[in-house]
């Protein structure tokens, strides 16, 4: 796994400041006003800090935006990263400013003077979050940072706050990781020994294998994986740090490569659905930060793990399978197969654990991207409350999330004349009736949100906190569904 940089947090001193090797870095206000920390590094670089402060440049700058000196007089430092931030920033200004400390940081070790910064451990994050890259197939070039030292007035205090957080960046990187790993690395076999690894974290993980998925009768989720020789599992990870409540319920689609089957993708961009088990990567992720900041809840994370790969023996359009539930499912196209693969485990998920509440994630439809574009997952429920804690969940921690319509309608789109329904409905409204789908799969009473991240898992461009690629969205935003709503 990617380690995150090494973030410590020292007491706040100006003593050895000149003779500080690596990068320095100071925090001025919009208005322009020098902390004690940038008057002592201006008066160190001959009033470099105040010339920048006093130029077009600095006006420019947007507030989290950084500026570098670069081999300033007086110091020993390489270069004074300036940063401009409120005396109180907001939690995304904080974060933003540690993500473009973190672009500009090199691969030296970084001070920052943060001893008059309110937030100094939101800024710790977005730089831990933004150093990031996935290096496991490189054989070079790969980066290579320093440690970042804090320097804040109250340590003990500035570290019990950043434990959670450090904990968050642990998951988004196991998120990340597997999400960014190639299919011939990251098999339905090596997923489910990674996931192995979080019993030395106190979660309990257990891997229902072929033959009993089988006894199950997961023929909705097994016809996916068929025409692979990658063999199909379901992995349960259960943790239990709170008491007798029923636990909260995590589903996700891990589609290790989606070929489209026989309903064969075209070849321009297939290279990018080694990204189609993003929602079973994000159930991974959320499951490390609960079990790394010992989350006073019960909570379960279940994969479905597939290959979808056109064979003699794949699932042909047009045949009938027959989910665990016991409806009759035409696959119609078998390139809409992330439903198949959660009706399944939703299914099994509630005969188990009879959850308080289930949230799937998925790269579900293509449909999505078009209405949402990379900007927001689009999020799909039964329950008025459970959808607004979610989009609530997301809003709070900068991870866009919009509520998408559903309703009876729909359905009609679905309608099989051979099966119960049909998996999917047409291009109007893609990614409405896969939701309306996975739906028929939730019991009456089950609270229950899907979540479509097929525009947000991975992206060409950078994020907020996050270089081009897989970004770990999900993450954030449902440990602090848990925190807020289901911790004791």
């Amino acid at each position: 796994m990617t380690t995150p940089v090494t973030i410590e947090f020292a007491n706040f001193s100006l003593e050895n400041i000149a003779e500080t090797a690596g990068r320095l870095v100071i925090f001025v206000t919009e208005d322009g006003k020098l902390d004690q920390s940038a008057r002592k590094v201006n008066s160190l670089t001959k009033k470099a800090v105040e010339r920048l402060v006093d130029s077009d440049g600095f006006e420019k700058m947007s507030v989290g935006d950084v500026t570098t000196l670069a081999y300033p007089a007086g110091v020993a430092a390489d270069a004074v990263l300036v940063v401009k931030l409120p005396r109180r920033p907001s939690q995304s200004e904080a974060r933003k400013a540690g993500a473009a400390i973190a672009k500009a940081m090199g691969s030296g070790n970084v001070t920052l003077l943060a001893g008059q910064v309110f937030k100094a451990e939101e800024v710790a994050f977005g730089i831990a979050m933004r150093a990031y890259a996935y290096t496991e197939c490189k054989t070079s070039d790969a980066p290579e940072y320093g440690t970042i030292s804090v320097m804040v007035k109250d340590v003990d205090a500035a570290k019990e706050a950043y434990a959670p957080l450090s904990a968050v960046v642990e998951g988004v990187f196991f998120t990340r990781d597997l999400t960014s790993a190639p299919a011939n690395v990251l098999t339905t076999t090596t997923f489910a020994e990674k996931l192995k690894y979080l019993s030395g974290l106190g979660v309990e993980v257990e891997v229902l294998e072929e033959a009993q998925l089988e006894e199950l009768g997961m023929g909705s989720l097994l016809c996916v994986g068929q025409g692979s020789d990658s063999p199909s599992k379901v992995v349960v990870m259960k943790w239990n740090g709170g008491g007798d409540e029923a636990p909260f319920a995590f589903v996700g689609k891990g589609v290790v490569f989606d070929t489209g089957g026989i309903s064969l993708k075209p070849a321009a961009g297939m290279e990018d659905m080694t990204m189609d088990m993003g929602g079973a990567g994000v159930v991974s992720g959320v499951m490390k930060t609960l079990a790394l900041r010992k989350a006073k809840a019960n909570v379960v994370g279940l994969v479905g793990l597939v290959e979808n790969m056109p064979s003699g023996n794949a699932t042909r359009p047009g045949d009938i399978v027959k989910s665990m539930k016991g409806d009759t499912i035409e696959v119609i196209n078998t390139d809409a197969e992330g439903r198949l693969v959660l009706a399944d485990v939703l299914w099994y998920t509630q005969e188990r654990f009879n959850p308080s509440g289930i949230v799937n994630l998925a790269t579900l439809t293509g449909a999505i991207i078009i209405a949402l574009g990379n900007e927001n997952a689009g999020v799909f429920s039964n329950d008025d409350t459970l959808a607004a804690n979610v989009v609530g969940s997301a809003a709070a921690e900068g991870e866009g999330a919009w509520r998408m319509p559903m309703g009876p309608a729909y359905d009609k789109l679905i309608k099989s004349n051979k099966a119960d329904m049909k998996n999917t409905g047409g291009r109007a409204g893609g990614s409405i009736t896969a939701a309306q789908f996975l739906k028929r799969f939730i019991k009456d009473d089950m609270p229950w949100a899907h979540i479509d991240i097929a525009g947000t898992a991975d992206t060409k461009t950078e994020t907020a906190l996050a270089p081009k690629g897989a970004t770990g969205w999900g993450v954030m935003a449902l440990n602090r569904l848990i925190a807020d709503k289901y911790e004791a």
